[in-house]
């Protein structure tokens, strides 16, 4: 649980709010208070969707679902207004960890557990398919974990089964890796029944039984092909088990038990049978040994935690403090920078806010500008004796990035960029306010990354952020910052399911890895001169390395023109076989997609081959580990890229001869690209008035407008993509040991 902020309210109708449990693109859920002082989960849709009849809709139709399904399995719904300006609900409060955390945290259940946590999940969806519907999202964040059992939540998506309102066909709604076959597929109408349920529910199983999810990790559309096409994964589940499991799990919705099958078959061995006999016994027993003693303590401590939350009375409220929360919006006041922050709230509330253990983000959170810890000898002004002027207002940009892991050079080259905008920026005379630069470190860890990302969002100077470095650490931030509809710029990432999310106020200012494979293909078939191309996927460059080959064998099948796939196990470190296999079909040139260290294993058995043909890569071998690995091997490989080299772009000469004179040396790659985009916030920053100065504003005037800059032009799709205009694609070759960059990529073949 997270402390209130200060743009929530203090009560929604008649209910105190404690904390904030989460919060995501459409709303956030608070701890709260019933007039009657129950604990409640009080979940509020924002305003600017209230106002949009689908989002409603959906809201409305959860709380309908919620009061038609009665099972002690299922989390009870308390009261909701689905008509306020503000929309909400309030289910009763579990205080226990999601079935995921649990699992993620503590490792499987045993074969006890599994059972009662099946035989009752398959209770609760006995009880919503007997009220007609569906629930289409089982997952492990949907299951609450209770002293007794389970709990079943989010009913935000569940329908009749011949109800299509909410799909078409070729649409997917739900969790891909819980997702039934049929649901893959897109099917509508009668297509997606109880059935779908069961196959959920037997993934939810195999997950709280090994520890990993049955069809894996990685792409959504990997997810979704192995969920109609291949086996479980079903290695570690006990042996009891595996028989249920694989008829719930069965790609014909036919041949699955029902849930009433399930919960017989699961409370036959007479082991379970404490799941049968519920109703007969007092739920606040509770059921032995079902759970790991670690998991069962953490539940211990949050209940006791709970008990001892503020009474209703130990806060005054005012009478008008019932308006509807907006996380986006910052404190609007303009500060020096040199006043001290003033803690408004109530004593009740910061007494809670201590208990929480919110001390160091109630610190952080105050009004004024951020000082930011000097970096670089510099002040967090950026500019000589860069206190900031009585007469400017300050605001600040922050730096979200890897400086000290495995991808500092990426990270502190966009920070320097960051800081040089910001310093030429507050040098201007006719500067309409100072900017103070906050530079973060999660040191590559997504953990990190998203406390992080808390941080910022949780400080009201903060009005944008350029950030994170690397996919998993801007998958585990952006969620934060979509909360408080902070702008997030990112420059490195390149994965595209940060993008297709929906995060509201996050900006991909590059190609994605998926569109590079068009440049590639331009190169291969043109300046290269390939007949056909040899395409090697290694396994462990994950998502990175399946998005450019998949990309790069539809863009040329698209044509057609003929490739050679080759897929290179993550368990192989000799990469002949797979060389030779290319080869031997008629491959001229090889596409490697995968990562450095792997990419010198390949670059050296092509060297032994003596093979002269083109060989080309994404990004991710535009590193230094390449060049040291791969030695001779390197040479003359080329690889596309989303970054230019300043020292050699004709309108990027200024700036990297005032990066060079700052910093005393030549501007690395990233760096340019962070300065573009802080100029490119400043630029709609400097464009507002004084008072509209703030996160929402500023998004939507970067995300409305067209910026250029020195290494490219940018402007965005609704969804925070980059349009593609035919910039954005950059080459690079290896040439006598080191990378050469050689401008844009060839539009055409």
């Amino acid at each position: 649980m997270e402390p209130l902020r200060s743009s929530d309210p203090a009560r929604i109708a008649d209910h105190r709010l404690l904390g904030r449990l989460g919060a995501g693109g459409m709303g956030v859920v608070y701890l709260a208070r019933t007039p009657g002082g129950a604990l409640v989960a009080l979940k509020v849709l924002l305003a600017e969707y209230a106002e949009e009849p689908g989002f409603k809709e959906r809201f409305r139709r959860e709380v309908e679902v919620a009061r038609r399904v009665d099972s002690p399995w299922v989390v009870p719904l308390v009261d909701a207004d689905p008509d306020a300006e503000a929309p909400w609900l309030a289910t009763a409060f579990v205080p226990g960890p999601s079935l995921g955390e649990a699992v993620t945290a503590y490792g499987p259940l045993p074969e006890h557990g599994l059972r009662l946590l099946g035989a009752r999940l398959a209770e609760a969806l006995g009880e919503v398919h007997r009220a007609g519907l569906v629930h289409r999202d089982l997952k492990p964040g949907n299951v609450l974990i209770a002293h007794d059992g389970p709990r079943l939540i989010d009913f935000g998506i569940a329908r009749a089964p011949e109800d299509r309102t909410l799909t078409a066909t070729g649409m997917v709604v739900g969790t891909p890796g819980y997702l039934s076959p049929e649901q893959a597929e897109g099917r509508v109408g009668d297509g997606i029944g109880p059935a779908s349920d069961v196959f959920s529910l037997g993934c939810v199983l195999a997950f709280a039984a090994t520890g990993r999810a049955p069809f894996g990790s990685g792409a959504v559309d990997a997810l979704l092909y192995r969920a109609v096409h291949d086996p479980a994964d079903l290695e570690g589940v006990p042996a009891g088990l595996l028989d249920v499991l694989g008829r719930c799990l069965e790609k014909d919705p036919a041949r699955r038990p029902d849930a009433g099958e399930l919960v017989r078959e699961l409370t036959a061995d007479g082991a379970a049978q404490e799941a049968g006999a519920a109703e007969a016994a007092p739920r606040d027993e509770g059921v032995s040994g079902w759970l790991p003693e670690p998991v069962a303590r953490l539940i211990a401590e949050r209940s006791a935690a709970a008990l001892a939350l503020p009474d209703i009375d130990h806060t005054l409220v005012p009478s008008d403090a019932s308006h509807a929360p907006d996380p986006a919006e910052p404190d609007t006041g303009e500060t020096s920078g040199t006043e001290e922050p003033q803690d408004s709230r109530p004593a009740g509330r910061r007494r809670f806010l201590l208990l929480a253990g919110g001390a160091a983000a109630l610190a952080a959170g105050g009004g004024g500008a951020w000082w930011a810890v000097a970096r670089e000898g510099g002040s967090g002004g950026e500019s000589p004796g860069a206190a900031a002027s009585p007469r400017r207002p300050v605001h600040t940009i922050a730096l979200h990035g890897d400086l000290s892991g495995p991808q500092r050079a990426t990270g502190r080259a966009q920070e320097r960029g960051l800081r040089l905008a910001v310093a030429e920026f507050n040098a201007r005379a006719d500067a309409p306010f100072t900017v103070q630069v906050k530079a973060v470190d999660d040191g590559g860890d997504p953990a990190a990354s998203a406390r992080v990302a808390a941080e910022l969002t949780d400080d009201p100077a903060v009005l944008a952020v350029v950030g994170p470095t690397t996919d998993d650490t801007g998958q585990a931030a952006l969620a934060t910052y979509d909360a408080g509809l902070l702008p997030v710029v990112a420059v490195s990432p390149g994965t595209t399911t940060l993008s297709i999310q929906g995060f509201r106020s996050f900006l991909h200012a590059r190609l994605p890895d998926a569109v590079l494979p068009i440049y590639v293909s331009n190169y291969l078939r043109g300046a290269a001169r390939s007949r056909k191309v040899g395409i090697v996927v290694d396994r462990p460059a994950g998502t990175y390395g399946t998005n450019l080959a998949s990309s790069l064998s539809n863009v040329l099948g698209s044509i057609p023109y003929p490739s050679v796939p080759e897929v290179v196990s993550a368990m192989r470190r000799d990469f002949g076989t797979a060389v030779d296999s290319v080869l031997s079909a008629g491959a001229d040139s090889v596409f490697f997609a995968g990562l450095p260290d792997r990419g010198a294993l390949i670059a050296e058995t092509l060297r032994e081959r003596a093979f002269q043909g083109a060989r080309v890569s994404g990004p991710a071998l535009l590193d230094e580990r390449f060049l040291t690995q791969a030695q001779e091997g390197a040479e003359g490989w080329v690889m596309v890229a989303p970054v230019i080299d300043a020292t050699r772009k004709p309108e990027a000469r200024k700036f990297a001869a005032a990066y060079r004179e700052r910093f005393k040396e030549a501007p690395p790659r990233y760096a340019a690209e962070a300065y573009d985009v802080t100029g490119m916030l400043l630029k709609a920053l400097a464009g507002l008035p004084s008072k509209s100065r703030t996160r929402r504003n500023l998004l939507t005037a970067v995300r409305d407008g067209k910026y250029q800059g020195i290494t490219k032009a940018f402007a965005f799709e609704k969804n925070g993509m980059m349009t593609i205009d035919g910039t954005g694609g950059f080459l690079w070759r290896v040439d006598q040991g080191d990378f050469v960059y050689d401008g844009p990529a060839p539009l055409t073949a």
